[in-house]
């Protein structure tokens, strides 16, 4: 019977906990409105999917709770003429008055010849890597075209 009663109470706190969670999303204020700890939270959301579901969606729901919130303040500002708050509107909610970074310059490509040491060094890595043509093979298949 005791068994029953805790599974009822913890039914009852999840229940009242998720109500929490719509309007304050924040899981350490929500479960200290309650009166349960936050490991009860974290151990609930690892036992049950649908509770972590559940909590989830209630997180959801609160921080768009707390965003309609702060936008009504926002405009509540904006009303009564602060200048502060009807530009940070306009700055986030407004693409002209938006801060733009604009990159002004130009590219310039100097062709600088290569030294007699780093065309060698170049070949040399090139025919290590197998990707050079090699140079007799080419001479010889034009002398064989010499001679016919």
């Amino acid at each position: 019977m005791s068994h029953n009663l805790t599974l009822v109470k913890k039914k009852a706190n999840q229940t009242k906990l998720l109500e929490q969670l719509k309007t304050v999303p924040i899981i350490e204020v929500a479960c200290q409105k309650i009166g349960i700890g936050r490991n009860s939270y974290y151990r609930w959301r690892r036992e049950s999917k649908k509770f972590s579901q559940a909590a989830d969606k209630a997180l959801e729901e609160g921080c768009q709770f707390i965003n309609d919130l702060a936008e009504s303040q926002l405009i509540s500002a904006m009303k009564d003429n602060n200048l502060t708050a009807v530009m940070y509107w306009l700055n986030h909610r407004h693409n002209t008055y938006r801060n733009k970074l604009e990159v002004n310059g130009s590219l310039e490509i100097a062709k600088q010849e290569l030294s007699k040491e780093q065309e060698q060094s170049i070949k040399k890595a090139l025919k290590l890597a197998d990707l050079l043509i090699n140079e007799e093979g080419n001479k010889d298949e034009t002398d064989r075209q010499e001679d016919h």
